[in-house]
């Protein structure tokens, strides 16, 4: 069956009126979550995830994936109108954004912002349409050593490549590893780490974890710190960039598309990295690159264009090799596992009305995305005057039920509550709670193939060598670390040296 075809029957499967409503509801909804501050994607489809239980494994990614990417441009809207950035990826936001919101071209900078966010995902998603096929084929045809350095990749790369202490960083990893490894030995299926609770014989389930550590922590974390207080008055004149907004800004869109598609099909892209790649190649091809962070529209749609971009395209690697790149698509492999869909080079063959839907409602849901942000925007800045302290009470009530709902277990409850008071501790002491969930949903992929691995080679390590494949996904991943390790010595020493001066 040919790409084109199998698109056409994913279209029929997106375009039925219980999945298009679920993309228009999923792209609205993430938008409306992404305006409030500090709440992020992953917040809210952590929070969103035991309600998509009783849907159709196709309907809930469906949804899922609208409120990803809507909520990626939702929290753009505060970062540009009030200088306040939702998540990591939108700090870079802010430079540009804010300033143009100041000088009275907000309405300018939202309008490229969607337009950018429109053209980097439509990019994405042909490309992901076109390399589908192929990389499943090739994922097909590896093998236990492969697939374990491929997730040791993508766990290294998110780890090494983040912004905050690599230590923080390997300490939540190495605790996200031992929190998969509770309940029975996937190998010989004795019990371990449960410390005689029945309960646990089963594993810590995905949602409890998610909820606690990343939605109930999380308010408990904004509780302390004061939560939004509510913007004042704000005036958009005019959502729509002029002519010379676009003249200026049409090339830097088509670079950052590309840039950022590729960056987002790298285990452990997009996000922060693509915003700042975006961003910095942006400034290097400006013929006026002193105008950025002064108020350039064009750094501007680079940073959103390639953000957005990178948040599309990085559904190749969840849905084709089985591996999430971040901590959001972490939580969608969860979702699909939640109904006994496993994602990976067989999910195109075993459920084809899930892998080609999803792919079929990213194409819509970029339209609507671009179709509800421009004449809405003035709605979404009223939602940006309602207070954080009235919606925390209704959220953690919603999370509650939501996780009771999954298993009916409250013994889950119990586990979102710890998990929530153990996210909003690591919270307070400035971890990055992303490598935890990622190597939480990694890690027994990670232990199960490598186990694998042993007992085809006999228990020889060089097994990961001696296999052309997997040696160079070895060379990529020990470059990677090292060159993180570098870069982040390099601007030790100097902002060191600018402190001393």
């Amino acid at each position: 069956m040919s790409t084109l075809t199998s698109l056409l029957d994913g279209f029929a499967v997106a375009l039925s009126p219980t999945n298009l409503l679920f993309v228009t509801l999923g792209v609205l909804v993430g938008t409306v979550i992404g305006l409030l501050p500090g709440l992020g994607p992953v917040a809210v489809i952590a929070l969103l995830l035991p309600l998509t239980f009783e849907l159709d494994p196709a309907t809930a990614i469906i949804m899922l994936a609208g409120i990803y990417y809507g909520a990626m441009y939702g929290g753009r809207i505060p970062a540009i109108l009030l200088g306040l950035p939702g998540d990591a990826s939108s700090v870079v936001t802010v430079l540009d954004g804010y300033p143009l919101t100041k000088q009275g071209r907000a309405g300018s900078a939202l309008g490229i912002t969607a337009i950018g966010s429109f053209a980097g995902g439509m990019v994405a998603v042909v490309g992901l349409t076109l390399l589908a096929v192929p990389l499943a084929r090739f994922a097909g045809s590896i093998g236990a050593p492969e697939i374990f350095i491929l997730a040791l990749l993508g766990l290294s790369m998110v780890v090494f490549l983040g912004s905050g202490s690599k230590i923080k960083a390997l300490s939540l990893a190495a605790l996200g590893l031992i929190l998969g490894a509770v309940g029975l030995d996937p190998i010989s299926g004795g019990v371990r780490l449960t410390g005689g609770n029945v309960d646990l014989m089963s594993g810590i389930h995905v949602v409890p974890l998610a909820v606690g550590i990343f939605g109930i922590g999380e308010i408990l974390y904004r509780s302390d710190r004061g939560y939004f207080g509510g913007a004042g008055e704000l005036r958009i004149s005019n959502v729509l960039p002029t002519m010379g907004d676009w003249i200026a800004s049409r090339l830097a869109i088509l670079r950052a598309s590309i840039l950022g598609f590729f960056i987002g099909v790298m285990p452990g892209g997009g996000g922060t990295i693509s915003s700042v790649i975006g961003y910095a190649t942006e400034r290097r091809f400006s013929k006026q690159p002193e105008r950025f962070g002064k108020g350039a529209i064009d750094g501007l749609a680079a940073t959103e264009t390639a953000d957005n971009a990178s948040s599309n395209s990085s559904f190749v690697p969840l849905l084709t090799l089985g591996l999430p790149p971040n901590p959001a698509l972490a939580l969608m492999f969860g979702a699909l596992l939640l109904h006994n869909v496993t994602p990976g080079p067989q999910l195109i063959t075993e459920h084809p009305d899930v892998f080609w839907g999803v792919i079929a409602s990213m194409f819509i849901g970029n339209f609507m995305l671009l179709a509800l942000n421009l004449p809405l925007i003035r709605v979404f800045v009223q939602i940006l005057r309602l207070r954080g302290a009235l919606m925390a009470p209704i959220i953690v009530i919603v999370a509650i039920c939501g996780v009771y709902s999954v298993q009916r277990s409250m013994f889950d409850v119990g586990l979102a509550v710890v998990f929530g008071l153990v996210g909003y501790v690591l919270r307070k002491l400035n971890y990055e709670l992303g490598p935890l969930i990622l190597a939480f949903i990694l890690g027994p992929i990670l232990e199960e193939e490598y186990r694998r691995s042993m007992l085809l080679s006999e228990g020889s390590l060089l097994v990961f060598l001696e296999r052309p494949i997997s040696l160079g996904m070895l060379v990529i991943a020990v470059l990677a670390i090292a060159g993180s390790l570098l870069y982040g010595r390099r601007r030790r020493t100097a902002e060191r040296a600018r402190s001393a001066t």
